[in-house]
């Protein structure tokens, strides 16, 4: 690590650090870093649920903090986030190094059914971007096209055992077209806000038919925790 890493200004987080980066971070997301209350829900499921030898593959990135708890607080052997936004991919890539996180790997790409590209709404505060336009959108909006990569078959590649899941609502579109078989858990931001009651009866329903069943003991609010070993 260079000299000028280590200088830089940080936030810590349940012993992780995080550059301070405010073109990165908006102040919600600086304010639950300073307390710990970043993804705390998912960080004590994610510690609970993820076993030794266990490959985590993880949909939505962020700025990368499951994905380095993952890779710095669990036996975990390897994670693998995706993340669409090409603005968080530098950020995630500093937030492993500075942590030591040698184990997490980031890719800049959507899961979809096929490879190619796809729309993604850039919005000035990263936890609101998503692959869907909103009515309320502001000009300060941009629209980047992103790469998208099939599915099924980077499953079959990475073969996962775990899967975290926050993906700002594209759960209900891309779970049921996903083949879960090679998973024993399932950890998810749900966002019924924005899928409704049918979206989730949907989300619930592909991972039943998958054989990974709703485990209530960690799962807290929005966030669900599903298993096929309980």
């Amino acid at each position: 690590m260079t000299a000028a890493a280590t200088a830089q200004p940080v936030l810590t987080c349940l012993d992780m650090r995080f550059p301070l980066d405010k073109a990165v971070l908006p102040p919600r997301a600086r304010k639950l870093l300073r307390t710990g209350a970043y993804e705390a829900k998912e960080a004590v499921a994610a510690q609970k649920l993820i076993r030794k030898g266990d490959v985590v593959m993880e949909l939505g990135g962020g700025i990368g903090f499951m994905s380095t708890l993952v890779a710095t607080k669990t036996p975990a052997r390897a994670v693998h986030a995706f993340e669409a936004n090409p603005a968080l991919i530098p950020y995630i890539r500093r937030v492993h190094a500075l942590n030591g996180a040698g184990t997490a790997r980031v890719t800049h790409a959507v899961l979809g059914e096929r490879d190619g590209t796809a729309p993604f709404y850039v919005r000035p505060n990263f936890l609101a971007s998503s692959l869907s336009p909103m009515e309320d959108d502001s000009p300060e909006v941009t629209e980047v096209e992103v790469p998208t990569l099939d599915m099924n078959r980077v499953m079959s590649e990475l073969k996962p055992s775990v899967l975290i899941c926050d993906i700002e609502g594209a759960e209900v579109d891309v779970l049921p077209k996903m083949d879960l078989s090679s998973l024993r858990a399932v950890l998810i931001e749900t966002h019924p806000q924005w899928i409704g009651k049918d979206g989730i009866r949907r989300v619930f329903n592909c991972l039943d038919a998958a054989g990974l069943v709703f485990f209530p003991r960690w799962s807290h609010g929005k966030v669900a925790v599903f298993r096929s070993d309980w």
